[in-house]
C-alpha cells in the first residue's frame, strides 16, 4: 500500500484514541486505525478511516505511528514483534506510562532503528482538537518531531520538553500530581460541607472561586520560592500550618468522616518544625519529601 506524506496509523482505539484518529481525519490526514476489537474501527471507518486487520498492515500504511494503549507494558508487548515493519518509521508514543518506561522504549526502539517520541496527552477525550488542549513531547530524535509536527498539532497544541526520553512523562505526571492534589483537597471540601446537609451546587461557587484565588498565587509564588531558595514568608509558615491541621482531622471526625487524605501532610508538618523549617512558607514542603531527606531523618 503506497504511503502519504500526510499519512498516519493510530494503534489503540480507547476514548482517547478514537479522540485523536477521529481528529486526524477532520483535519485531512489519510488515517489507517487499528484495535484488538476490531468492531471499535468501525465509527471511524464511517468518517473515512482505513480499518487494518493486523498491526503490520497499519504500520505499513504510515511514516507515522501513534499508539495510545491501557499501559506501556502492553505497548511493548504489542509492538516487539512489528520491529521490522517499524524500523524507519517514527513511533509516537501517547500511552500514559513513567519517566523509566519511555526510556526503555526508546532504546528497544533505537535498538531497532525506529525514531521514538514519548508524549503526554494533558486533556480528555473531548478536549482533543479544542483550544486549551496541548500535548507534551519529547524525545532523542527531534528532527523526526519537528518533520511530524504539522500532523501532531492536529491533535493539540504541541510542546517539546526536551531530547530525555522521559521528559514529557515526567512533566505529564507532576501536572496530574497538582490535578489529583487538588481532586483529594475538593473531594474532602465536598464531604466537609455535604456533612452538615448543605447541598453541593450551593458550595460550588465559592470553592470554585477561592480554590482559583488561592492557587493562582500559589503556583508561581511557589516557584519563585525553590528556585530562589528562600522560603519565609508573611503569609501563613508552617509552624502557623501545623498548628492549625488539628482542627481540620478534629472536624473531619466530628462530622463522620475520615482524615486518611490529610494525616500525611500533619506528619509533614510535624517533621518540618522539627528540622528547624518553623518560620518557612509552604514551599518548604516541596524540599522534605525527597527520599533521601526522609531516610536520613529516620537514621
Amino acid at each position: 500500500m503506497p504511503e502519504k506524506n500526510n499519512s498516519v496509523a493510530v494503534l489503540g482505539l480507547g476514548l482517547m484514541g478514537t479522540a485523536l484518529a477521529s481528529a486526524l481525519l477532520k483535519a485531512g490526514h489519510d488515517t489507517t486505525v487499528w484495535n484488538r476489537t476490531a468492531a471499535k474501527t468501525g465509527p471511524l471507518a464511517a468518517q473515512g478511516a482505513r480499518p487494518a486487520e493486523t498491526v503490520t498492515e497499519a504500520v505499513e500504511a504510515a511514516p507515522l505511528v501513534i499508539v495510545c494503549l491501557t499501559s506501556n507494558d502492553r505497548v511493548r508487548a504489542l509492538l516487539e514483534p512489528e520491529a521490522p515493519a517499524l524500523a524507519g518509521r517514527t513511533l509516537v508514543n501517547l500511552t500514559n506510562g513513567t519517566p523509566g518506561q519511555a526510556r526503555e522504549l526508546a532504546d528497544w526502539a533505537t535498538e531497532h532503528g525506529i525514531a521514538y517520541i514519548d508524549g503526554g496527552i494533558m486533556a480528555v477525550p473531548q478536549m482533543i482538537a479544542t483550544p486549551g488542549a496541548y500535548i507534551l513531547y519529547s524525545g532523542t530524535d527531534e528532527q523526526a518531531y519537528a518533520t511530524h509536527r504539522p500532523t501532531l498539532a492536529a491533535l493539540a497544541e504541541t510542546k517539546w520538553v526536551g531530547k530525555d526520553p522521559g521528559a514529557a512523562a515526567l512533566y505529564d505526571l507532576s501536572l496530574l500530581t497538582g490535578m489529583y492534589g487538588m481532586v483529594m483537597g475538593v473531594a474532602q471540601a465536598y464531604a466537609l460541607i455535604g456533612s452538615a446537609g448543605v447541598p453541593a451546587r450551593e458550595f460550588a461557587p465559592l470553592l470554585k472561586d477561592w480554590v482559583h484565588a488561592m492557587t493562582a498565587g500559589l503556583v508561581p509564588g511557589m516557584a519563585e520560592a525553590l528556585d530562589s531558595g528562600r522560603h519565609l514568608t508573611d503569609v501563613s509558615s508552617l509552624a502557623v500550618n501545623q498548628a492549625a491541621l488539628p482542627n481540620f482531622l478534629d472536624a473531619f471526625t466530628q462530622q463522620g468522616l475520615s482524615t486518611e487524605l490529610f494525616e500525611p501532610l500533619q506528619t509533614l508538618l510535624d517533621r518540618a518544625v522539627d528540622e528547624g523549617y518553623a518560620a518557612d512558607g509552604l514551599s518548604r514542603l516541596a524540599t522534605l519529601i525527597k527520599k533521601d531527606r526522609i531516610a536520613a531523618k529516620k537514621d
